[in-house]
This record gives C-alpha cells, sequence and structure tokens, in this order.
C-alpha cells in the first residue's frame, strides 16, 4: 500500500503536484518560523550568559581561600546616544581573577576595549570619547565577553588606591552566573523568562497564520479525494489501508516541507541575527539549534501532518456512503461571545485595583487577554454568520445574494481559513496601542528638546564633598556649541525638588522653565528638567517657587553643573571634561539618555509587532487563495451548470470575492478593534493612560498587507474560467 500510495501522489497529475507543492511550501514556512523562534530563545540565553562577568560586582566569595582579591568598579558611560560599558579594575595579587575575553588584567594605564569601540576610538577626535580613558590600548576584547559584536565594553586598569577612591569594591571571582538566575540581583543583563514569553507570543501569532494555511492546504481537492477514497472503500479497502495512503501523501509533502524549513532557516539566520530583539543583534552562532529542538521539528511535524491528514478525512474512515451525506452543520450559538465579554470584564475590573505585585500583575493581565484572544477565536463563526446575514438581507445583486447565503449556511467554513489573522491582528494592536501610547508619555525626548540638548553632572553627598565653583572647569563656557553653564545649588529646605536657582538666572536661561509670579527663587531638580522630560513642556514650564532669599542660593553646597549645547560635538567634548574632572560616582548624562533603553525596547517590540502583521496578513492572503482554488475545484461541476443557465462568469466571480473578501475584512476589524480596546483597559489600570491613536504607519503596515492578502486572492480568480467550462458540466 505504500508503494500504491506512492504512485497516487506522484503520478496523480497536475492536480496532485499541486497539492504537494502547496502543502510543502506551507510546511517549509512553518518550519522555519518554528526553527527561528527557537534559535532565538537559544540566542537569547547565550547572548544573557557572556553579560554575567559583567555583575562581578554582585559575585560571592570564591571558595578557595588562596584567590587573591580585585578590585572591581562597573559604571555606564555614553556616546551619541550610545551605552558604553567601562570596567576598571586592580588586582591585589597574582592569583587575582581575570575577567573573560582577555588574556590578563590590564595594569595601571592600560586598557582593553571591544572591536567596536576601538572602532570608534579610531574615528572619534580624543576630546569627544578618547580622552576620558587613561592609559593607552594593549588589547581586544574577545568574543567570549561580548554580548553582541557592536558592544561598547572597555576595561581599564588602576591602581588599587584609585579604585578604593573612586568607591570600588573586592571581588575573589568572576560572576559567570546568568541574569537570568542571577539570585543577588543582577544590574547588567536581560529579563531571559521576559524576552522568552515576548517572542513565544510573537511565534504563536506568525505560527497560528501558518498552521492554518498548513490545514487549508491539506484539504486542497478535498472532496474529489475524499470520493476516490470512497470508491476505494466500496471496492473493498480497509479503513486501515486508506489511512496508510492518506499518511504517504502527507509524509511526502511534510517531508519535502520540512527539509525545505531547515534550508530556509539557515538561508535567513544571518538576517534574523542583526534583528536587535534584546537591544543588540545576536552573533550569527547564538541562533543556534539544540538536538531536541531538531528532533521535535524534524519528527514532530511529520507526524502531525499525519494526524492531520487522518482528521481531514475522518468522514470516509466512518462509512464510505458518508462521503455523500452533507448536510448543513447547525449555525453557531452567541455563547461563543462569553469568553470575549468576560476577558473585556476581567481587564475593566483591574481599573483602579491593579495587583500590587508583579506575578499578580501578569496573572490578571494575561489572562484577560488570553481570555479575549480565545473569545475572539471562538465567537469568529458566529460573526461571520452575522455578516453574512447581514449581507444577504441587503443584497440588491445575484452575486451578493449567493455569497451571503453561503457563508451564512457554512460559516465556520468562511471563518477557518482567516482565523489565524485573529491572533496576528490582535497581538499587533495591542502591542501597537500599548508601545504607541507609553512612548508618547514616557518615551525618549526629542532630539531637538532641551532634555536631549543638556547634559548634567551631580554631586550627591553619599558621595563625599560637593566641589566648589572655582573646581568647575573652566573651558566648559568655552567650547563652541555650548550655549550655557549652569550651577544649581542644593535646596536646604529639601522640598519641591533637590536644588534651588534664582529666578534671574532662570530667566537668562530661558529653555529651563521658569517662576512663579512673584517669586525669586525656584525649586528645581539638579538636572533642571525633571518629570518635564515625560511632557516637553518647554518654556511654559513653571517650577514651585523656593522658601530662601536670592542671596542665599550662591552660599549653599554645589548639587550639579549643567551645560546645554547646540552641537553632539560639544555635547561629547563637555561630557569628556566633565568625568575627567570629576571622576567619582555617575558619569554625565541627558535624560533622553536615561531614558532611550526603555524607548529603544519598545521600539524593538513594535518592529516584531509590525514582523506578525507582514508575515501573517500574506500568509493569510494564501490560505484565502489555497481554500479558494480548492472550493474552485469542488465545485466546478455546479459553477459550470450556472454557466450553462446564462449566469456571467463576471458574477461568479464576484461570488468568490465576496465569499473570502467578507470574513478577511471582518475578522481585521474585529480583532484590530478588540486589540485597541484590550491595550486601553490594560493602559488604564496599569499606568493610568488613555490609548492615544496609533502613527500612520500602523495603518499604512495593515493596509498594505491586507492590499497584498487580496492580491493574492484575486489572482485565482482567472481560474474560474477554465474549471467552469461545458466539458465540465457534460463530464461531471
Amino acid at each position: 500500500m505504500i508503494r500504491f500510495g506512492l504512485r497516487l501522489s506522484l503520478s496523480g497529475g497536475r492536480e496532485a503536484a499541486t497539492r504537494l507543492a502547496v502543502i510543502a511550501t506551507a510546511v517549509a514556512l512553518g518550519v522555519g518560523m518554528l526553527l527561528t523562534t527557537l534559535a532565538a530563545m537559544n540566542a537569547v540565553g547565550a547572548q544573557n550568559q557572556r553579560y554575567a562577568w559583567l555583575n562581578t560586582a554582585t559575585a560571592p566569595a570564591a571558595p578557595a581561600a588562596s584567590a587573591d582579591p580585585l578590585w572591581w568598579l562597573l559604571r555606564e558611560d555614553y556616546h551619541q546616544g550610545r551605552s558604553i560599558g567601562r570596567v576598571e579594575v586592580a588586582a591585589l595579587g597574582p592569583d587575582a581573577p581575570v575577567s573573560p575575553g582577555i588574556p590578563r588584567l590590564p595594569g595601571p594605564g592600560e586598557f582593553y576595549v571591544s572591536p567596536a569601540l576601538g572602532e570608534l576610538l579610531r574615528t572619534t577626535p580624543a576630546p569627544e570619547l578618547g580622552d576620558r580613558f587613561p592609559g593607552h590600548q594593549i588589547g581586544t576584547i574577545g568574543p567570549a565577553a561580548l554580548p553582541s559584536a557592536e558592544s561598547l565594553l572597555i576595561v581599564i586598569g588602576r591602581t588599587p588606591a584609585e579604585l578604593e577612591q573612586l568607591g570600588a569594591r573586592q571581588v575573589t571571582q568572576i560572576m559567570t552566573t546568568s541574569p537570568s538566575d542571577c539570585a543577588s540581583g543582577c544590574p547588567v543583563g536581560i529579563n531571559g523568562a521576559a524576552m522568552s514569553l515576548v517572542l513565544a507570543v510573537v511565534a504563536a501569532a506568525l505560527l497560528v497564520p501558518v498552521l492554518i494555511f498548513i490545514a487549508t492546504a491539506t484539504r486542497l481537492a478535498a472532496t474529489r479525494r475524499e470520493q476516490r477514497f470512497a470508491a476505494m472503500r466500496l471496492i473493498g479497502a480497509t479503513p486501515r489501508q486508506i489511512s496508510l495512503i492518506s499518511a504517504v501523501e502527507s509524509t511526502i509533502a511534510t517531508a519535502a516541507g520540512t527539509v525545505a524549513g531547515f534550508g530556509l532557516f539557515f538561508a535567513v539566520r544571518p538576517g534574523i541575527a542583526m534583528i536587535p530583539f534584546t537591544g543588540e543583534p545576536f552573533f550569527t552562532t547564538d541562533l543556534s539549534l539544540g538536538i531536541i529542538d531538531v528532533l521535535v521539528v524534524a519528527l514532530g511535524i511529520p507526524i502531525g501532518s499525519v494526524v492531520a491528514s487522518w482528521l481531514a478525512l475522518r468522514r470516509v474512515q466512518i462509512s464510505p456512503l458518508g462521503v455523500s451525506r452533507r448536510v448543513t452543520p447547525k449555525p453557531p450559538r452567541a455563547w461563543r461571545l462569553i469568553p470575549l465579554v468576560v476577558g473585556l470584564a476581567e481587564l475593566t475590573y483591574f481599573i483602579g485595583r491593579r495587583p500590587d505585585t508583579t506575578d499578580g500583575q501578569l496573572v490578571a493581565y494575561l489572562s484577560g487577554f488570553l481570555l479575549v484572544l480565545t473569545g475572539l477565536v471562538l465567537s469568529g463563526p458566529w460573526l461571520t454568520m452575522v455578516g453574512a446575514r447581514v449581507l444577504a438581507g441587503r443584497a440588491s445583486r445575484p452575486a451578493t445574494l449567493i455569497a451571503g447565503r453561503r457563508l451564512a449556511d457554512d460559516p465556520q467554513a468562511g471563518f477557518r481559513s482567516v482565523s489565524g489573522l485573529i491572533v496576528a491582528l490582535f497581538v499587533t494592536s495591542v502591542a501597537t496601542g500599548t508601545i504607541t501610547t507609553f512612548v508618547a508619555n514616557r518615551g525618549e525626548p526629542r532630539t531637538d528638546s532641551v532634555a536631549a540638548t543638556s547634559l548634567a553632572k551631580q554631586f550627591w553627598p553619599e558621595e563625599g564633598p560637593a566641589p566648589t565653583a572655582d573646581q568647575i572647569p573652566a573651558g566648559l563656557e568655552t567650547i563652541p556649541g555650548v550655549r550655557s553653564v549652569t550651577l544649581v545649588h542644593l535646596n536646604p529646605a529639601g522640598d519641591g525638588g533637590h536644588g534651588v536657582i534664582t529666578c534671574a538666572e532662570l530667566d537668562r536661561l530661558a529653555v529651563f522653565g521658569s517662576c512663579p509670579d512673584g517669586a525669586q527663587v525656584a525649586a528645581v531638580h539638579g538636572d533642571l528638567i525633571g518629570m518635564r522630560a515625560f511632557d516637553l513642556t518647554g518654556d511654559t514650564y513653571v517650577w514651585d517657587a523656593a522658601d530662601i532669599a536670592p542671596t542665599e542660593v550662591d552660599r549653599q553646597p554645589i548639587l550639579s553643573v549643567v551645560v546645554d549645547t547646540t552641537s553632539r560635538t560639544a555635547f561629547e567634548r563637555a561630557r569628556t571634561m566633565l568625568i575627567d574632572a570629576f571622576p567619582l560616582g555617575r558619569f554625565p548624562a541627558s535624560i533622553g539618555e536615561w531614558e532611550s533603553d526603555s524607548a529603544q525596547q519598545m521600539i524593538q517590540f513594535q518592529r516584531l509587532a509590525d514582523v506578525v502583521v507582514l508575515a501573517s496578513l500574506p500568509i493569510a492572503g494564501c490560505s484565502l487563495a489555497v481554500s479558494v482554488a480548492g472550493g474552485l475545484s469542488d465545485r466546478k461541476r455546479p459553477f459550470s451548470m450556472l454557466r450553462l443557465t446564462g449566469v456571467r462568469l463576471s458574477t461568479l466571480r464576484r461570488v468568490v470575492a465576496l465569499e473570502t473578501v467578507v470574513p478577511l475584512l471582518l475578522v481585521a476589524a474585529v480583532a484590530i478593534g478588540m486589540g485597541f480596546l484590550a491595550a486601553h483597559l490594560f493602559l488604564r489600570a496599569q499606568l493610568g493612560y488613555t490609548l492615544l491613536p496609533p502613527h500612520l504607519s500602523f495603518y499604512l503596515t495593515v493596509g498594505g498587507g491586507l492590499a497584498v492578502s487580496l492580491g493574492i486572492i484575486a489572482s485565482t480568480l482567472p481560474l474560474l474560467r477554465r474549471v467552469t467550462g461545458p466539458e465540465t458540466a457534460r463530464n461531471g
């Protein structure tokens, strides 16, 4: 029977070859996406492991008592908005631990740099970057210590006395624990669990349309195959033999698709590695597959295909006469809306009742989102039926009436081929609505705003005595492009902000806000920005008045020095000068740089959401195209009879188009609407924000994807002329 099944599969003419090619293509897409997801999860772990050594300050003491201590200090610097990891070390003996990626610890006046930072040092004027690092380069940090090929890292050698004064701590071993498993709270690294959850959601949003595509392709020419298998049953074939023949057909296509899927994965792997899912791109080798990953995909996909084929032909398994007993399925009921309503109600309940813990918030919101998504999938056939009945009830042309009646008669079939869109568009709408609103409220300031063009160096009391005015580098004001250098003094009252500044000085600066009417001194934040970075109210921002005389302001300790610039060159030169003058504590930076990490992560999530839309909509269009082609093949005799009775070919094309376009557009509208509603409820409950309309790019992305899907559907309509000729009615 296996040989017979091979003959039927490979010698069945153009129809069989087309079906095998379509199934293999669908499987290849699914396997490629599944392998990419598994490899991306492995890459997150691999990249996170190379972050481990940067958390050495939290490492416990080494069990070996003979290990010499090592002074260790990790701080974050910036250049042109890019983060630089700056590690400063000093060995207290020959057996001090050595960090990965370098052959030995650098001595005083020596440093190692990552390749990306080394290139930056060679192409950037020293006053803007190189002068911050004491000494000279003696080598390059190897890949074992680099989270990414673009990582900016430097390991600087110091004397023990220097590092003790800078607030370093002694360690006896280099941290090797992944930040995801760091019990002591590692400050550097990736939340591996959260990133895996995001990638899993993206994978589900991409795989569901592909699985629908595979199921649709498997059902291609299902009616004729059922009739052929039923005829075999009538001449004596057993259910087991029919199952074996069906399994052979499915296995051939699936095996070819699986092999092609592995090839597709390795072809796109270098491009996937360049996508900064975690904020930095991966090394290509990070996107690796384990033995278990390969076996699960290589064996699981063909097995799943055999099961799907068996389920698709289960009517033949019951009885060969069951194929001819076609009855109208029961219409879906309104109870399918219950999970959708419950999910929305749950998200609404937590407005004003946000759980206190992170775990509680995850359970509350994720369960609500899953209920809404489940409700959308369950209610899809019911919504399709309602839309079809409305279409048929208002029909003024035969094509509209026929299409509406057919959809209302079997809404499950109409919805099945577009159900994958529910997941893709819902996830994308939730992500887009949430990210757009979050970035608008808490995102990175505009590059031309004072929150991005000014940098501040603050002097906290716990870091030692504050500098005097004559210790502030006089050269700051002479740097071309520096607009102002301002000293903010400590607020003796300690309220309304950390610092004080006279209203006369604030008026002279102009860009840092103003005083209330009648006030002489303002209570300000040390960076002269504070929370207004989130709304960027600019010159209209009014600080609170401070209860201190103007003559007393300069007598207070200096809290910070704020430098406002008109160019990035001036900005970086001022930063270098401040770092060299005040090496203790946190390095100077702008509010824009401190906020850029969260904004960048949001942007990466938005890009993932765009990938979901751009990939899933065309795949859904392919599913629809295959469904249309299969439906035409199954209904070519009735359509041929209609043409013989005088029905125009254009009318039949409108019938087919309406049967596919109506579910597609209905599902897209409902999924997007529910996604935005769920995002709004989440934002109100978690952050107190109101959903903001997404940018035009979202509508262009969705509209473009739908246009591609509709174009794919339109490409199948010329097939109608070929399969509905008079010879079909005569030979049917």
